[in-house]
């Protein structure tokens, strides 16, 4: 389950600037309001934008790894370095 943002006053995020900004920068992302009505959302840099999905890669996520993976072609490989009598 996602922990809920916090949300802060102005007069809070002002008082407390620097603490905030450290906890933001460390993934707790909060929010600022205003009497009541949030304002701006405070995230770090290298969060991925609301909705966006993060890729590793450009081809992340385009193919599949095959099950059989680390025992595919193995006997062609095996006879590539079997030694000759």
């Amino acid at each position: 389950m996602k922990k809920p943002i916090r949300s802060v006053n102005i007069h809070e995020a002002k008082t407390h600037l620097s603490r905030l900004v450290e906890q933001a920068a460390n993934g707790e992302a909060f929010v600022i309001a205003k009497a009541g009505k949030p304002l701006v959302k405070v995230v770090p840099l290298d969060a991925p934008v609301s909705g966006e999905i993060r890729r590793l890669g450009f081809l992340a996520g385009r193919f599949a790894i095959p099950e059989d993976f680390d025992t595919m072609a193995a006997d062609t490989i095996e006879k590539m370095f079997r030694t000759r009598p």
